[in-house]
């Protein structure tokens, strides 16, 4: 048995020795074949390049994995030609050897002479030329035009546009240049036919159509361009989905997925939205804790948004941080930082806030660095900022310093982000902006019912040569005025927080159709602006202006026919504005108050004291619900023995109170018709403001009920003394109407469809009125 085993085993080894025996011997032949062969490979004397006519031969070269001394080597030749295919220079490379001498044929790309583009009527060449890579006199590679053939297709998408096509055409040139055209068929829009959602249990349909930005198409689709299919878009409706929920209580919802599926015939999308929208919650206790022993917590507490026993609302809960972390850098902690502490209890469905104040740690600014402006200078940003180098790093006056920038206008965007710094106690604010466009030649057109058509030209720069100054040429006309002004300002006079600027103006005025004579103003102004905090602000000016009455009708009233001429006024004055609306434009929330005086006779053939306020309040009563009040008022005398003249009193109509016309109350010569104006006014508005009902917000319609009352009376001395039959008195009218607002591309619009209330016999009333939407 034992010699059996033994033999079995010495049979199995000798069997498997002459298996790998050939397998040794091929291996041996082929290491020592190609180590001889790479010791029998000629040397490579010398390298020459041939078709080159733009690249230098050196260039060629230098892409080489081999030079004149090394063996010729196949594995190199091949690192060789990848490297010189990899440049984009070449359409084709051959390398071959002959003898000791290796020669590099190259066939050379062409060079783009032109680049043009066929069949584009949407997107202008200048846009496309932006986005393309191939540029004139750049390298031509098949690579690059299909690259840019995708871009082009990415901006018709971007704009709705997804049928379109695109084909590159090659137009040969003499000395190997070629003219590359894209042959662009744009296509019809892709509009959006329909939007569903799944997964909405709590809100329906329609109410989720409100929150997107994506409308279906409709009737009044024109008015918008949101009916155009737009994958990005798409992403931000995703989100704004999930922030709706999240401020209506549902702190689990999520928005799955969102499709847009193309019909048959490739015209419309139809777009569905899956939403999981989970359990609704509401808040529960909510507290603050802080480990700064001097702070009291209940300091703040009135910062806090966020309630028990109201629908849970993230929004509030970031309101409340911010508002807290301001408050606390108020009251002098620099360094602290606030985060939320979340309670969750899923089997009752509340939610409980704690805010955590903590000491953070102390840090100051190194450096300040300036990243993007390409034309604003740095010392126009730096000096919106209320810290420098070296102070203690205070996150309210960063962020204070970041809404300044962006209320300049300058930018398209501000972030300012930190760094760490040369120690631990130390960071780099680094401010990013992306500049704007800040000229602008902007024409206007309308019509309003007072002045018919109106034609607005107006050439401004907010950034003057990079430096922060502002400057605007304006032109302003139609039937019945025309106004031309130039003005100058500069936002740090001397480098200091300061604004002052000049104007210089020229009126025209057509009053024939309310007190028979027309008026022309020339003068201009200097003014000085002091901001005295963040809301308050002083202004002074002077002035000196000609005016003149000219072209007084024959049967005009006896006071306007005496004050027919010209006359110089020279006066100085000032405004004390205070203002926390949180919109300018379209203001919901805040306070707006001015008070000014303007004192003629320093020189001049008048001496008056005007004195004028203007006060304004904005609430909103529920979202997109907002009530807006005004009262306003004014007083003007004369001084030295000197009357007041016509063209300084009040003339009120429906700028003040709507359902009447212009100049259409106060003092009137009862016998010409002639509004003679008067020398004290008072008006009051209530306005609530409303979104259209059924009409989709995207569209800019908007809708007021209001109710208005002023007064205007106490004529000149030389009215009362020239006209025999006089209406003056202080009789408040009243009127009530509805209103419809359009933000239209050319600007606000509105129509104000108002009764007059209460009016005296001689009132001029009118029921309609169109223009500009600027009442408030």
């Amino acid at each position: 048995m034992y010699v059996g085993k033994s033999g079995v085993g010495g049979l199995f080894l000798l069997l498997l020795l002459f298996a790998a025996a050939p397998v040794t011997v091929l291996f041996g032949i082929s290491a020592g074949g190609t180590a001889a062969w790479a010791q029998s490979a000629p040397v490579i004397r010398t390298i020459q390049v041939q078709g080159n006519r733009r690249v230098e031969p050196e260039t060629v070269r230098s892409y080489l994995q081999f030079s004149p001394g090394s063996r010729y080597n196949p594995l190199k030749v091949d690192e060789s030609l990848k490297a010189l295919f990899s440049t984009g220079l070449f359409s084709d490379v051959r390398i071959r050897r002959q003898g000791t001498t290796v020669i590099v044929k190259v066939v050379e790309n062409p060079i783009v002479n032109r680049v043009a583009f066929e069949g584009n009527s949407e997107i202008d060449d200048d846009t496309l030329k932006a986005e393309v890579q191939m540029k004139s006199r750049a390298v031509f590679t098949r690579a690059r035009v299909q690259s840019d053939v995708q871009r082009i297709l990415n901006i018709y998408r971007r704009s709705g546009r997804f049928a379109a096509r695109v084909e590159p055409k090659i137009i040969n040139q003499e000395y190997n240049r070629i003219d590359l055209v894209f042959e662009i068929q744009e296509g019809p829009k892709t509009t959006v036919r329909s939007i569903s959602f799944v997964g909405n249990e709590s809100f329906k349909d329609s109410e989720l159509r409100e929150i997107i930005t994506t409308s279906e198409t409709g009737l009044l689709s024109f008015l918008s361009p949101t009916n155009i299919y737009d994958p990005d878009r798409l992403n931000l409706d995703r989100e704004l989905l999930r922030q709706y929920y999240l401020k209506n209580g549902y702190a689990d919802a999520r928005v799955i997925a969102a499709t847009a599926d193309l019909d048959r015939d490739g015209k419309g999308f139809f777009i569905n939205f899956t939403v999981e929208e989970g359990e609704l919650y509401k808040f529960g206790a909510i507290d603050i804790e802080t480990n700064l022993s001097s702070l009291d917590p209940e300091a703040v507490r009135e910062q806090i948004q966020t309630r028990t026993g109201q629908i849970y609302d993230a929004s509030q809960i970031d309101k409340s941080l911010e508002n807290i972390t301001n408050e606390v850098a108020t009251l002098g902690y620099a360094f602290a930082r606030v985060r939320p502490r979340v309670d969750r209890d899923t089997v009752s469905r509340v939610i409980s806030i704690t805010y955590v104040i903590e000491e953070g740690p102390r840090v100051y600014i190194q450096r300040i660095d300036i990243v993007g402006n390409v034309r604003t200078l740095d010392n126009v940003i730096r000096r919106e900022f209320r810290l420098a180098e070296g102070d203690a790093y205070n996150r309210l006056l960063v962020d204070s310093a970041r809404r300044r920038l962006v209320r300049l206008q300058y930018f398209k965007k501000v972030t300012i982000n930190n760094e760490p710094g040369s120690a631990p106690d130390r960071i780099i604010l680094i401010v990013r902006v992306t500049e704007q466009a800040t000229g602008e030649l902007s024409f206007g057109g309308g019509w309003s019912s007072a002045s018919g058509p109106v034609l607005d030209i107006s050439l401004s720069e907010r950034n003057l040569l990079g430096r922060g100054q502002f400057i605007r040429l304006r032109a302003l006309g139609g039937f019945d005025d025309l106004n031309i002004d130039f003005s100058f300002t500069e936002p740090k006079f001397m480098g200091r927080n300061l604004s002052a600027g000049f104007d210089i103006f020229f009126k025209e005025s057509d009053r024939g159709s309310e007190s028979s004579f027309n008026s022309k103003k020339i003068g201009g102004a200097i003014r000085l602006g002091i901001p005295l905090n963040e809301n308050w602000r002083l202004s002074t000016s002077y002035s000196i202006v000609n005016e003149e009455i000219l072209d007084v009708q024959s049967d005009a009233s006896l006071a306007i026919k005496d004050a027919e001429g010209e006359t110089l006024v020279s006066s100085v004055g000032y405004s004390l504005t205070y203002d926390t609306r949180n919109n300018i434009k379209s203001p919901s929330r805040g306070y707006y108050f001015s008070v000014g005086q303007e004192l003629a006779g320093l020189g001049g053939d008048v001496n008056f004291i005007r004195t004028q306020a203007d006060a304004r309040a904005f609430y909103p009563i529920r979202k997109k619900m907002t009530l807006a009040a005004r009262v306003q008022g004014g007083y003007i005398a004369g001084f030295g023995g000197d009357d007041v003249r016509i063209l300084d009193l009040f003339f009120r109509g429906s700028e003040s109170i709507r359902g009447f016309d212009n100049s259409g109350i106060g003092p009137r010569d009862l016998v010409t018709g002639d509004a003679l104006g008067g020398k004290i006014y008072g008006a009051s508005s209530l306005e609530l403001r409303f979104p259209v009902p059924k009409v989709p917000e995207k569209l800019g319609l908007s809708a007021a009920v209001f109710f208005d009352a002023a007064t205007l009376f106490d004529a000149s001395s030389r009215a009362n003394t020239l006209v025999t039959s006089l209406g003056d008195d202080g009789t408040i009218r009243t009127s009530a109407g509805f209103s419809l607002i359009w933000e239209s591309p050319l600007g606000p619009l509105r129509a104000d469809f108002a009764q007059a209330l209460t009016s005296e016999s001689y009132d001029d009333t009118k029921f309609f009125h169109f223009g500009a939407a600027a009442r408030f």
